[in-house]
């Protein structure tokens, strides 16, 4: 289990500032003109110790972005990346070069989207998992080879399987694998960017209590980045949602899920699906057109042209993220006086 001691519960153990990652495009047949792809665009978000925050929206708003932004896999544009990796310390990712930021790389660390093409088919699971471990770790041979067992063990997989290849394994395998290596240098904050969403449905919730066992035994922070709302009520306390990579909606799970502020959430939250069957069934909200196109963001409202609520005013100015109520923000002009449905109404 893990013994450090992090910042003060009333801290953020990560947060950004204004956070921002533009990517520069050739727009045209020809490639004459360029654009400006604004995949995430200004957000502040706010990660405490020891929570699972989940990160929701549709495909295209920017959620695996700015996941690989707070790993400095991508380069910010702009904007701040604070991180407390013990009580009184703080630093910016975001400001850091490469050789300052090593020591940090460990403390956060990444579960994959695919366990096929996440892992080295070249490389046992020895070498996979105990990569991270050579390089922040520096463990002698047989060091090594201790910790990757104990790590093996951990995530429900055999010690001897250790000198065998990813081919070996299935899909559900191959991601305790994957959570292995996250787990190796033992970080605070884990991003799971659709970390289920590849597997067969009757192993999801096997990784999914996998994850949550592993939170509780080593004292870990998720960053949950889905689009299945239906696993993210069950995993998350806290849903930030993402429209075109802006932040419009935070909450903790259940508030969210029961009264939604913002009409996209509304949307996300009529597809989830109802555990009791004999329970009438929700009316389905089809949303107008597809996830506005990051280098042509609609003025105004991001999401006006998809909404059933929207007025003139959301077509021509911008609504802020501010808070509704007590741990309740949205970024819609009208969250105060709109009667959204969530999944419990």
């Amino acid at each position: 289990m893990s013994t450090a001691t992090g910042p003060r519960q009333d801290e953020a153990l990560l947060e950004t500032h204004g956070l921002t990652k533009h990517f520069a495009t050739r727009r045209g047949m020809f490639g004459h003109g360029t654009a400006t792809v604004r995949a995430v665009d200004g957000v502040d978000l706010r990660i405490r110790g020891g929570r699972t925050v989940a990160l929701v929206g549709e495909s295209g708003c920017g959620k695996s972005t700015l996941g690989r932004c707070l790993l400095r896999v991508y380069e910010p544009t702009s904007g701040r990346i604070v991180f407390r990796p013990a009580a009184g310390e703080e630093v910016d990712l975001a400001g850091l070069g490469e050789t300052a930021l090593k020591p940090y790389r460990s403390q956060i660390r990444m579960v994959f989207q695919d366990p096929f093409a996440s892992l080295n088919p070249r490389m046992t699971l020895l070498q996979i998992v105990g990569e991270p471990l050579r390089v922040y770790r520096n463990l002698g041979r047989a060091e090594l080879e201790e910790r990757v067992a104990e790590l093996l063990r951990r995530v429900g997989l055999r010690p001897e399987y250790m000198r065998r290849y990813p081919n070996a394994f299935s899909g559900g395998q191959r991601q305790r694998v994957g959570i292995a290596r996250a787990l190796a240098p033992s970080p605070r904050l884990v991003v799971a960017d659709e970390a289920v969403s590849a597997l067969d449905v009757s192993v999801r919730a096997q990784i999914l209590n996998l994850l949550k066992d592993l939170q509780e035994q080593e004292d870990l922070t998720y960053l949950f980045i889905s689009h299945d709302l239906g696993v993210v009520e069950h995993m998350a306390d806290e849903v930030v949602v993402m429209y075109v990579g802006r932040i419009v909606e935070t909450g903790d799970t259940d508030e969210l899920y029961g009264n939604p502020l913002h009409p996209y959430t509304e949307a996300l939250l009529s597809a989830v699906p109802d555990p009791d069957p004999t329970a009438r069934r929700r009316e389905r909200i089809v949303l107008r057109g597809e996830v506005a196109d990051p280098s042509r963001v609609p003025p105004g409202c991001p999401f006006h042209p998809r909404c059933f609520y929207a007025r003139e005013r959301c077509a021509t100015e911008v609504p802020q993220l501010r808070e509704i109520r007590p741990g309740r923000t949205a970024a819609c002009h009208f969250a105060e006086e709109l009667e959204l449905k969530g999944v419990r109404s």
